[in-house]
């Protein structure tokens, strides 16, 4: 069972975090100077791709060349590249939650991940103890954030109708059925069935894993539209024409007063 951390432990977190906090703020205004007439979530967007990037490269070194290994060592007390790697993703969640209250673009269902991610992060610092099946709760769900964010550059950009689009959207959906529901379930299986993992973080651990299936649900659905509007359309385009069939035997040529089979149906798919 982890105990509280003293001032001076938390000292050196709490620096962390704020520089980090101030770091992704900087890199915020300077996209804005940089980029004035895209506005600002073009900004923030790309904030997000550069923390999705650089935070997935810090856990997964923390994951599997630095360790310990989360699904074998749950609850266990904080290292200092652990430490390290929370804080700085907490001061970009602060970052984040800021901007979205500030200017309304996320419903209340990414507003609750990014509160709960808060709450898990601080709980693991605050403790000293879960930082490593944090990080990897961390990594599971950042590594589909950047092709989330490519998604939304493409769209803006006017070239995400195409190859392109569907293999950021395939990708997405498909490392995050596996990331962050499959691979996710059992590293919540661990953390429950841990004796070393306290009673809080369990119970974070099923908040945040529900919150995964809410999201898996909505983009299951995505996918769903999106596939069966593609076949519609190309079930549009290859329909066959009744005025292009060749004649079969009994079939008799068209003659002035007949209306040309298959002209309602064509109007219809068009």
């Amino acid at each position: 069972m982890g105990t509280s951390l003293g001032p001076t432990q938390t000292a050196m977190p709490v620096l962390e975090v704020t520089c980090s906090l101030v770091g992704w703020s900087c890199l915020y205004l300077l996209l804005c100077r940089t980029f004035p007439q895209r506005g600002s979530e073009w900004s923030c967007r790309l904030v997000t791709l550069s923390h999705g990037i650089v935070i997935v490269m810090l856990t997964a070194y923390v994951l599997f060349i630095d360790g310990p290994w989360p699904f074998t060592h749950a609850g266990t007390e904080n290292t200092e590249l652990q430490t390290f790697s929370l804080a700085v993703c907490l001061g970009y969640f602060f970052f984040d939650l800021g901007w979205c209250a500030r200017h309304h673009t996320e419903g209340p269902v990414m507003l609750a991940h990014h509160a709960g991610s808060i709450a898990g992060i601080l709980l693991a610092l605050l403790m000293g103890v879960s930082a490593c099946e944090t990080c990897g709760v961390i990594f599971g769900s950042e590594i589909t954030n950047p092709l989330l964010q490519t998604r939304w550059f493409l769209r803006r950009l006017g070239r995400y109708d195409g190859a392109l689009g569907d293999a950021v959207d395939l990708l997405f959906i498909s490392l995050f059925a596996a990331v962050r529901v499959g691979v996710g379930g059992f590293l919540f299986y661990c953390e429950l069935t841990s004796p070393r993992t306290t009673l809080v973080m369990k119970l974070g651990g099923v908040a945040m894993y529900a919150l995964a299936w809410v999201f898996m649900v909505d983009i299951a659905r995505f996918g769903y539209r999106k596939s069966r509007a593609k076949y519609d359309r190309w079930r549009g385009e290859h329909r066959p024409r009744g005025g292009d069939r060749p004649l079969r035997g009994g079939d008799r040529p068209l003659r002035g007063g007949d209306r040309t089979p298959g002209a309602t149906d064509a109007q219809k798919s068009e």
